[in-house]
């Protein structure tokens, strides 16, 4: 992303949570020095509960006109945003231009039923999942499938990026495989869940 596009972004969306009433907000595309391994690390083990604390979650769809949909919206392929997606309790779309989606004004798209009915068929997560999400061990296997048609970057975040959905504090070794990083998270989740079953998905990196 260019500086002067990353700029005009923080901007829009700094001017949008004004708008909601807040004077403070905080942004992951730059509020984490990804050039410090301790404050990555801190910043994966910390992001679900960042969140799940949140008052409101804005998330903006780049890549979604205004009167477009979320079907095709590179931002339910990747990795990260799954717990950007399950661990808020309220959030808001913003399209392309930040108008709202579909222009609706409601206080939470999470409890919208259009809004829902629309995830769930983009993201094969139940709508009770989507609303009222528990991070931990239930469910492992479903929650490994919610991952599984998602990508990222480094290969070694597919399995990153789910430490805070499974509620598990794992050391971060980027330069480790994607295979050893899978098989850590992997293990652990047997470990604690007994459900072998989870060995039967597998994920993508890109």
């Amino acid at each position: 992303m260019s500086t002067n596009r990353g700029l005009g972004k923080l901007q829009a969306f700094c001017a949008a949570a004004c708008e909601h009433g807040y004077l403070w907000a905080w942004s992951d595309t730059c509020c984490i020095d990804k050039d410090s391994s301790a404050e990555l690390q801190e910043a994966i083990g910390s992001m679900f509960g960042w969140y799940r604390r949140s008052a409101l979650t804005i998330v903006h769809l780049s890549d979604v006109p205004n009167t477009g949909s979320f079907g095709g919206s590179e931002w339910f392929r990747r990795g990260w945003t799954l717990q950007e997606l399950l661990a808020p309790r309220t959030v808001l779309f913003y399209t392309q231009d930040w108008s709202l989606y579909r222009n609706l004004t409601c206080s939470n798209h999470k409890v919208d039923a259009t809004v829902l009915e629309e995830l769930e068929r983009e993201t094969g997560i139940q709508s009770r999942f989507l609303t009222d999400f528990s991070p931990g061990m239930d469910d492992a296997r479903s929650r490994l499938q919610w991952a599984s048609l998602r990508c990222t970057t480094r290969s070694e975040d597919i399995a990153y990026s789910l430490f805070g959905i499974f509620d598990l504090h794992l050391p971060v070794l980027y330069g480790e495989s994607v295979e050893k990083a899978l098989g850590r998270l992997l293990a652990e989740i047997i470990s604690q869940s007994g459900d072998i079953s989870v060995l039967d998905w597998v994920g993508e990196a890109s």
